[in-house]
């Protein structure tokens, strides 16, 4: 089984910069989208009879949102954090017989961190959310996770050490995240792997230069280790300032 996460930065504009030579290619049997930035009926996607459609959309126009495209049907589908008003668009749920499916767009700490304050409130109830899915199956979580969480993970650390998704109240709260029992799927197969970004801003010449970071992840639960196959960050993929992440799993139903 194949995934793929891509925060898309504006679907209707990634239409027009190859998302569906990439989709048609890749051949993803999940493929989950984030920051969609769509309310219902702005998009009509052809994306053929195999594949279902579920959409999160923000109340603010223009702002946020996931959507997820199966071939596999689920089971139940939900929309934000369970026992929660989320207006944001941030998380689907969506549960198959094996495991569930969590696609998230972690909210941004803004450039002056008026928003960390929350986005560490939010961090506390999304580990709850993944430990009460997880206490039932396991999980698997992708999505624009908005932190690097080690040095590694982008290319300039020193000079970025208290910004916006590198700030240690948010690295911290990664680690807590994987401690709580979920593995990094690129690292658990690329342990040290340096210069892989999913990640580059729009100022010029830097994703050319590869000044980036890794905040695109696919998570999953500890005990399916044994089935995660492969995960890959496709940064040659373009269309969107960030590019899309895959996981490859062996059939977790056996």
């Amino acid at each position: 089984m194949k995934l793929v996460s891509w925060n898309v930065n504006g679907l209707r504009a990634c239409v027009n910069k190859g998302f569906y030579d990439y989709f048609k290619e890749c051949e993803a049997d999940i493929f989950c989208l984030q920051e969609t930035k769509l309310q219902e009926g702005q998009i009509s996607l052809e994306l053929g009879e195999s594949y279902s459609q579920y959409w999160n959309y923000a109340v603010k126009k223009g702002y946020s949102g996931t959507a997820v495209f199966t071939k596999i049907e689920p089971l139940s589908v939900r929309y934000g954090i369970e026992e929660d008003q989320e207006d944001e668009g941030r998380i689907l749920t969506l549960e198959f017989e094996a495991f569930y499916l969590v696609n998230v767009y972690t909210p941004n700490a803004r450039r002056d961190l008026s928003r960390l304050d929350y986005r560490l409130e939010w961090e506390e109830r999304f580990r709850a959310y993944l430990q009460q899915l997880d206490a039932r199956k396991p999980v698997l979580v992708c999505g624009d996770l908005n932190v690097a969480h080690q040095e590694i993970d982008l290319k300039n650390p020193k000079s970025n050490q208290n910004n916006s998704g590198f700030t240690p109240e948010e690295r911290e709260k990664m680690t807590r995240l994987l401690e709580a029992g979920f593995i990094d799927t690129f690292r658990h197969f690329y342990p040290d792997r340096t210069d892989m970004y999913s990640w580059w801003s729009y100022m010029p010449k830097v994703r050319e230069r590869n000044v980036g970071w890794r905040i695109d992840y696919f998570l999953a639960s500890s005990r399916l280790s044994p089935f995660l196959t492969n995960a890959q960050i496709d940064t040659e993929i373009t269309g969107s300032d960030h590019c899309p992440v895959t996981l490859t799993v062996s059939d977790i139903s056996e």
